[in-house]
């Protein structure tokens, strides 16, 4: 049954057909010639729905959505360029420095990729960087946000793998600072190679000490969040609610700029992601009880530990699927797909489950700018106007980096459960 279930889905999905569609349409397949009723697709797809943590996702990307159509935005990028805008690269630099503070907010690597693509890569452009360039500093510096709190791939691997979403939280800021060290580094030796310009803030900090105080409630967002998860104050649900609530205080109180067209479009926006998000997770549930029933997780876990001798060579083997998977599936649908099966075989060569999810994580983010399908490769090559093989030439370097910072997760134990 599994077997039809998954070529049948393969077969789908290379005939363009939507990830949920081609999921719901594999499973029912496979139900109907196993002779099992349909309705069990119904319940499965109900089920996921149902769950309370799943809260979570709509209101921590309805308080992104509040922050990021508001002022917060222009203060985030003078912070960044008041920071690093005087090195070579300046606004390659304000792009990656931005993701951090972005992801700290939105928790979406597509959202990072849009908001911080069309803000800076026409400016980059226009102040000599080459447009596959830009374009790659840009899709490779947009998946920082799903390391850094709130991160929505970490919340559905909590969900599905069992894991604290408050220790998977914590366990991703270091990480996330590591990868942005590294694509700061990778962009400070090919910045001097292209001879790039720097970007400092004009009129320096005595300018923009004004505005500082006011982005500063915002760039307390994520300190917030950890520290109100932390210490027990509140679940993860209950804190997405807060969040929502402190993103209006903030807005009304000290930006002043919330309206109701802004609300509106911030709940357009969040409808719109979490319909995405959520059909994902109801379309897995039925894939999921397949593989359950037929024990695939316990048997592809038995023959990994049979076939590699040693544990790093199945973190290599691990690495290795999750990378390919990545690279053809989106975010949301792989992690819902390959968490309960990578659980199953890291539990049994004593991986510790957070370790393991920042792996799947940064594994399948590297997907997000690596052909054939990556979303912020093609976001980011849309905004700058330039060919998708250019852009993937370009992103090399930041290939190599993200590899560095994988593998030192994978088998430095310490950076993730500290």
């Amino acid at each position: 049954m599994s077997a039809i279930m998954v070529i049948v889905f393969l077969i789908l999905m290379a005939v363009s057909v939507p990830i949920a569609h081609a999921m719901i349409g594999g499973s029912a397949l496979a139900l109907l010639l196993y002779d099992r009723p349909l309705a069990m697709i119904a319940q499965r797809l109900y089920t996921p729905s149902q769950m309370f943590p799943m809260l979570a996702i709509p209101f921590f990307i309805l308080a992104g959505s509040l922050m990021m159509h508001g002022k917060f935005g222009e203060y985030l990028i003078n912070i960044a360029r008041l920071l690093v805008g005087k090195f070579p690269g300046g606004l390659g630099h304000v792009t990656i420095v931005g993701s951090v503070m972005f992801g700290g907010v939105s928790g979406s690597a597509v959202a990072d990729a849009s908001a911080m693509g069309n803000a800076l890569i026409p400016v980059q452009v226009k102040d000599g960087y080459p447009p596959p360039f830009a374009a790659a500093i840009n899709a490779s510096a947009s998946i920082i946000a799903v390391l850094i709190p709130p991160s929505i791939p970490l919340i559905l691997y909590g969900l599905i793998a069992n894991v604290s979403i408050v220790d998977l939280f914590v366990a991703g800021i270091l990480p996330g600072l590591l990868l942005a060290l590294a694509l700061m580094g990778t962009l400070w030796i090919q910045a001097r190679r292209l001879r790039l310009p720097t970007a400092p803030l004009v009129g320096g900090f005595r300018a923009f000490r004004g505005q500082i105080i006011f982005a500063i409630p915002a760039l307390l967002m994520p300190v917030f969040i950890i520290s109100t998860l932390r210490f027990g104050i509140a679940t993860p649900t209950e804190v997405s609610v807060m969040a929502v609530a402190y993103a209006l205080v903030i807005g009304l109180l000290v930006y002043r700029d919330v309206t109701p067209r802004l609300i509106w479009n911030a709940c357009i926006d969040t409808g719109i992601m979490t319909g995405a998000v959520m059909i994902i997770i109801m379309a897995s549930g039925a894939l999921q009880w397949i593989m359950t029933v037929e024990h695939i997780p316990q048997n592809v876990a038995a023959w990994v530990i049979g076939s590699f001798s040693e544990p790093w060579m199945v973190i290599i083997a691990l690495n290795l699927v999750m990378m390919a998977v990545g690279m053809f599936l989106d975010m949301p649908a792989a992690v819902l797909l390959v968490s309960p099966l990578l659980a199953t075989i890291g539990h049994s060569i004593g991986l510790d489950p957070v370790q393991l999810g920042l792996m799947i994580t940064l594994n399948l983010a590297i997907g997000l700018f690596t052909p054939p399908v990556g979303t912020t490769l093609f976001i980011s090559a849309a905004i700058a106007k330039t060919g998708i093989p250019e852009t993937t030439k370009a992103l090399a370097p930041f290939y190599i980096a993200s590899m560095i910072v994988l593998a030192l997760i994978s088998f430095v134990p310490a950076l993730t459960i500290y």
